[in-house]
């Protein structure tokens, strides 16, 4: 490479890393608009989880053939992608394969990487097929249209080239590495299991034109791949990046235990203490915001809550496997975490328009993105958040949505006013006085 070559390099570094980072420090803003929440407990439990769910893959392998294919593709993705450290040497300092000094280390290194290659090439072709031609359920629901629908196939797309770029890069380069007092500059390096098939299609070509190919492919796949990392963005594969702390910080109470309102909490305690004294809690404030019961609006959810809206694959695990939605109700819990992700970068752009400050845009994640009709479809089995593979909790949204209709609106529907009435009068869910409590057994 040329020294305009290597200035060319360092530009598109810089472009490429300082663009992502940019929408990596957007991302992080966003997600802490949410509320406070600790999540700094148990901290050998967490790392646990990370390890398994996240790096393991534990929750993908319930469904074998898609988790089997899915950490093939994973581990391609990492593992390849390790000799982008031996690319960035190259590209900046001149060099050809700066680690060969490794020896038969190297030789195994990319001859490893190559197989992978082909089995993620293999993964990749099957999993377009499982959208595309099969066109599972879970692929073809309904809440799945437009951009998210497509976004699926252009990542599968974006892996195709990537990874026949490497080959064919590596097969150029075992072409002129071969070529009898040839370029010096291609030093005999590496082991090509794979791409010394592909090698043969260069037979008969000038080794000029071989070795500008080499470059293009080279130049192809660095840029290939800040494409991808820039792109990830905009994409549901920002779960590569987000899957491990997003594992992290889950909740680890057992299924089914539901936070308590801390505002609610200490207004019970004081109501229950006979020696409480209401107006000695704290001084009055006319100008104080008061505080909300419930979500109406992502600013109102828990920054672990948004994190998991960001960290949605959108793989349909979980409305897969709602009751709700296989008998034919509006609730997907898939579409819950991606209204509630598209609300808060409604609500970035938001931000960033006005300099840094939300300026009211008379919408709602309530209403204008998820409606009272979802959320009361939902039956609080905990079937979606079982089935996440990252341990996102669709339903700890839809509770907290459910208690702003409730506690702020009283707009829950008509058999639940009627319980919570009976609850109030009679101490009991049924409509029977305090003597007769105990009627309801001798119902059936």
């Amino acid at each position: 490479m040329s020294y305009l070559d290597n200035i060319l390099f360092v530009i598109l570094l810089v472009l490429g890393f300082g663009y992502f980072f940019s929408n990596i420090k957007k991302i992080k803003r966003n997600i802490n608009l949410g509320t406070a929440i600790n999540r700094n407990d148990n901290p050998k439990a967490r790392w646990n989880n990370m390890v398994m769910i996240a790096l393991g893959q534990s929750k993908m392998v319930k469904r074998p053939i898609a988790g089997i294919l899915h950490i093939i593709v994973y581990a391609g993705f990492i593992i390849i992608n390790i000799e982008l450290l031996e690319i960035v040497i190259d590209g900046l300092f001149g060099t050809h394969r700066i680690f060969s000094s490794l020896g038969t280390f190297y030789d195994v290194l990319i001859g490893s990487f190559e197989i992978l290659a082909l089995l993620v090439l293999v993964a990749v072709f099957t999993f377009w097929i499982r959208r595309n031609i099969i066109r599972l359920k879970r692929f073809a629901n309904k809440d799945l249209t437009g951009f998210p629908k497509n976004d699926a196939n252009y990542i599968l797309y974006f892996e195709v080239v990537l990874m026949s770029l490497f080959l064919l890069m590596n097969a150029s380069d075992l072409h002129l590495q071969n070529i009898p007092g040839g370029f010096s500059h291609f030093i005999k390096a590496g082991s090509f299991p794979i791409s010394q098939f592909i090698e043969p299609l260069f037979n008969g070509v000038s080794s000029e034109l071989v070795m500008l190919l080499n470059e293009l492919f080279w130049w192809l796949h660095i840029i290939g791949i800040l494409i991808f990392m820039n792109y990830l963005y905009f994409s549901k594969h920002l779960h590569i990046l987000l899957a491990f702390p997003n594992t992290y910080f889950a909740d680890l109470n057992p299924k089914g235990q539901l936070s308590n309102l801390e505002s609610v909490t200490n207004e019970v305690k004081m109501m229950m203490d006979p020696n409480a004294d209401p107006y000695a809690a704290a001084p009055i404030n006319d100008n104080a915001v008061p505080s909300k019961f419930g979500a109406s609006d992502v600013q109102d959810l828990n920054w672990v809550q948004l994190m998991n809206a960001y960290t949605c694959t959108e793989c349909g695990r979980c409305t897969s496997s709602c009751p709700a939605n296989s008998t034919g109700k509006k609730l997907s819990p898939r579409k819950i975490m991606m209204a509630t992700r598209d609300r808060l970068e409604e609500v970035g752009k938001n931000i960033d328009a006005n300099k840094g400050v939300f300026v009211p845009d008379n919408k709602s994640l309530l209403n204008d993105y998820i409606t009272p009709e979802e959320l009361w479809a939902c039956t609080s089995c905990n079937a979606c958040v079982e089935e996440c593979p990252v341990n996102i909790s669709p339903l700890s949204i839809i509770i907290d949505m459910r208690r702003y209709l409730v506690m702020e609106q009283s707009a829950a529907p008509t058999p639940i006013n009627a319980m919570m009435t009976n609850i109030e009068n009679n101490g009991a869910p049924w409509q029977y006085n305090q003597q007769d409590r105990l009627n309801w057994k001798n119902e059936n």
